[in-house]
């Protein structure tokens, strides 16, 4: 085989992206998105997009993604390549200087399909390949109107809470016992100080109002947890549930959520997107509660 080229890419031929073919079984192509420079609208960066060339033909790329005013990105959005040519798609995942988790967005019950289960397999074996080691599979939601609002039980009190301080002290709380694996993985390695301050970063981070965030109460005064209604860069979304350890087995976060939604419909939200892992069971199950669909499944791998 020819000597391959790996390189990012430049404002002025960042159309050779869109040149490698792709069934769209898997990743952001099967669910309609567009790779589209930041100069021509979109969300991408040519700096942060590279390609394997092999006579001049791209035969595996990857676009990383970031926020409009971030300066590193944040998660690899785009990993594809053509057929034979896993080694070419791994040594460009080495080759760019870039270590940040990759979201694989998968359709729902996709290892029924045996098409879309061979693509998924193909690139998380060329990201393992290439350092990264599968983490967690995620389910994705979204609500819309033609879901109908939760009901709200009625059973808790929300307060806005201005002080990032006391936010602070019930997310500590709420993450006792966590089974998000992210959380866990940010515990397990650096301590519960900094996972709490990757997820206060992640909440203000978010372009929504800090006004919004909410913390429960039952009628007695007891802090029950929170709920962030938020919205990322692409669309509302629930930023955060939690539930504090003395409170939970009742049903709380059916509540939170509720209120979330509410909350996020109440400021004109026509979808909200939402996220859990899949072996969080008791999570998962407030969202099918709550009437929001899976629409989507995701295979996260970190460095």
């Amino acid at each position: 085989m020819t000597e391959l080229v790996v390189r990012a890419l430049t404002e002025h031929d960042t159309a050779l992206f869109t040149t490698l073919p792709d069934p769209g079984l898997v990743g952001r192509a099967a669910f309609g998105h567009r790779y589209l420079p930041r100069h021509e609208g979109g969300d991408y960066r040519p700096e942060w997009t590279w390609v394997a060339l092999r006579d001049g033909a791209v035969v595996a790329r990857a676009a990383w993604w970031a926020g409009p005013d971030d300066t590193a990105p944040k998660a690899l959005d785009w990993f594809d390549f053509a057929d034979g040519e896993h080694d070419a798609a791994a040594l460009l995942l080495r080759s760019a200087p870039f270590r940040t988790e990759y979201a694989l967005l998968v359709p729902p019950g996709w290892r029924e399909h045996p098409d879309v289960r061979a693509a998924a397999q193909a690139r998380i074996d060329a990201a393992v390949a290439a350092g990264l080691k599968p983490l967690v599979e995620r389910y994705r939601y979204e609500w819309t109107p033609s879901c109908g609002l939760p009901e709200q039980p009625g059973r808790l009190l929300f307060r806005p809470e201005p002080d990032d301080a006391v936010v602070r002290d019930v997310l500590r709380r709420t993450m006792h016992g966590t089974l998000d694996a992210h959380d866990r993985r940010n515990i397990a390695e650096g301590g519960i100080e900094a996972a709490l301050d990757e997820a206060m970063a992640l909440l203000h981070w978010m372009p929504s109002p800090r006004a919004w965030w909410r913390l429960a109460y039952t009628p007695a005064g007891e802090i029950v947890g929170l709920h962030i209604p938020a919205h990322n860069p692409a669309s509302p979304c629930i930023g955060y549930i939690g539930v504090v350890p003395e409170h939970r087995g009742r049903g709380y976060a059916h509540d939170l959520l509720a209120a979330c939604t509410h909350d996020l419909a109440g400021h004109g939200a026509e979808r909200i997107a939402a996220a859990t892992d899949q072996a969080n069971h008791p999570m998962a199950a407030t969202f099918a509660r709550a009437g929001y669909p899976v629409t989507q499944e995701r295979i996260d791998l970190v460095p």
